[in-house]
């Protein structure tokens, strides 16, 4: 069965910190990239971080403004696992997180928030960050 599994959400205060993770099941992380999308309650969802790599151990990371400093993914490729880092969590950030696997990218920076760059989603992880 192929999926991804996001795991690592809960109930945090403002401030805190929290580790997702991203876990490909019957599929491989062997492609140019992975991306953490958001969706908060009544709001679209939105992009909130991607990782793209290559050849050899070179990769790149592109964030949303909302996000930056503060989140950071990163991949195992031994586990063929990718995480989302967030530290200093706001109430802003409470949404369902969802990890997506790109087969390929194409345009810029500013496209990699359109969903149809994305095959594979997981089911997604609360967030709830209290005040």
């Amino acid at each position: 069965q192929v999926q991804l599994v996001e795991s690592g959400g809960g109930l945090v205060q403002a401030g805190g910190s929290l580790r997702l993770s991203c876990a490909a099941s019957g599929l491989t992380f062997d492609v140019p990239a992975v991306a953490w999308f958001r969706q908060a309650p009544g709001k679209e969802r939105e992009f909130v971080a991607l990782i793209k790599w290559w050849s050899g151990s070179g990769s790149s990371t592109y964030y949303a403004d909302s996000v930056k400093g503060r989140f950071t993914i990163s991949r195992d490729n031994a586990k063929n696992t990718v995480y989302l880092q967030m530290n200093s969590l706001k109430p802003d950030d409470t949404a369902v997180y969802y990890c997506a696997r790109a087969p390929s990218l194409s345009g810029s920076a500013s496209d990699y928030n359109k969903e149809t760059q994305y095959d594979y989603w997981g089911q997604g992880t609360q967030v709830t960050v209290s005040s």
